[in-house]
């Protein structure tokens, strides 16, 4: 018989870091050691508080039966407790808050609350892709702002025609940036802000990264300009380096945080009680969060210089935890990227073309490819030895 496959997902293509997981898999089959620099996945392990906590949780809630969908109490005053002392931002646990199983599943979700046929998403090029994936999912339209190294990789609001947020439901900003290791400066980000709320457009945040910054003062959070028209969107993927929990939280406007859960408690579960026993533990603790940071500094400077002493021109990321550097002159994002797939070289990197879509009649990650500083320090080391000695 004919398995029917709906227009949304033929019209996908293949998630672009199964892709990179792909090519890995390829080099050790062929017995090459990889080190992988293509998804964001840290390789440190989630710290002992953490992984204590959690096995304590499971005891403790042996029959606790099933997860509260917007996370527990405890949870989301944690939470709350936690941007407070971060933030300055006073926000309201029963209210404001909710739970989610990490950042991509409240991100692709986000749409299905807001957003109708033929409405308007806009959203950053190169991007996460679930940002214009969950938009076609819910049957909107998306609208890609080109993240440019000449405006300093930061939204041109200016460039966004009145056409466009007319119709625009959502506006996704990605703080600090995944790729492109942008920290958006406070004035910047007061702009975005009074922009959205001026044209009634709901500002979805996603400062998943935010704790994850090298240069000056740490990033602000959007809620730190008002609640009004704002969902910030944090996870602890990379904080506390607990991908494998799936934690995280939305916060914000109350209105738009009851609208996410509405979405939620259709389409999805509850996270664990157990793991967010973990995720309060994760909370209290910033002495992980510091050498984490530490430990990500060191991998970006050791990368940075060995592209220095190549004659590469690069932009040492202010924040988040990826490397966006330029290909070698006439090299594109993807023959630059296979030239590190060579056996004497087998450094896994993503193209940016594989981030970004053509808009315009051109692609805004051609030219760049991203390394996810998440291999150890070790193999960062050797992986830049490995530059200078074979580029």
């Amino acid at each position: 018989m004919r398995i029917h496959v709906s227009r949304r997902v033929a019209s996908m293509g293949s998630y672009a870091f199964a892709e990179v997981e792909e090519r890995v898999a390829a080099l050790r089959r062929r017995g090459i050691r990889p080190i992988d620099f293509g998804v964001g996945d840290p390789k440190d392990p989630a710290p002992e508080c953490v992984r204590a906590a959690c096995r304590r949780g499971v005891e403790e809630r042996a029959a606790s039966g099933y997860p509260s969908y917007v996370g527990s109490p405890e949870f989301r005053e944690a939470c709350a407790a936690w941007m407070e002392r971060r933030f300055g931002v006073s926000l309201d646990p029963r209210t404001q808050i909710s739970s989610t199983a990490g950042s991509k599943e409240a991100v692709f979700h986000l749409h299905e609350g807001f957003v109708d046929p033929g409405d308007v998403v806009i959203g950053p090029n190169p991007g996460y892709p679930p940002y214009a994936r969950g938009t076609r999912f819910a049957e909107g339209e998306h609208h890609y702002y080109p993240l440019e190294p000449e405006n300093g990789f930061l939204p041109d609001l200016d460039a966004i025609s009145d056409e466009t947020a007319e119709r625009a439901r959502i506006f996704w900003l990605c703080h600090p940036n995944s790729p492109t290791g942008t920290v958006v400066p406070p004035e910047e980000l007061r702009r975005i802000v009074r922009w959205c709320r001026e044209r009634e457009i709901l500002l979805a945040s996603d400062e998943a990264y935010s704790e994850i910054y090298f240069d000056g003062e740490p990033p602000h959070s959007a809620l730190e300009y008002g609640c009004e028209g704002v969902l910030a969107i944090f996870s602890l993927s990379k904080r506390s380096a607990m991908t494998g929990y799936r934690i995280g939280w939305v916060a914000g406007d109350e209105r738009a945080v009851e609208t996410f859960r509405r979405v939620k408690t259709n389409l999805d579960s509850g996270t664990p009680t157990f793991i967010q026993d973990a995720a309060i533990a994760a909370l209290a603790d910033e002495e992980h969060v510091r050498a984490f940071r530490e430990s990500y500094r060191e991998k970006r400077d050791l990368l940075v210089s060995a592209f220095r002493d190549l004659g590469l021109p690069v932009r040492a990321p202010a924040g988040a935890l990826y490397l966006w550097q330029r290909t070698p002159e006439g090299l594109s994002a993807v023959e630059f990227a296979r030239r590190l797939l060579a056996p004497d070289l087998a450094l896994v990197v993503t193209p940016g073309t594989w981030l970004s879509e053509e808009t315009g009649g051109r692609n805004p990650g051609e030219g760049f490819v991203r390394l996810a500083l998440v291999p150890t320090l070790e193999e960062t080391r050797e992986a830049a030895e490995r530059l200078r000695n074979a580029l």
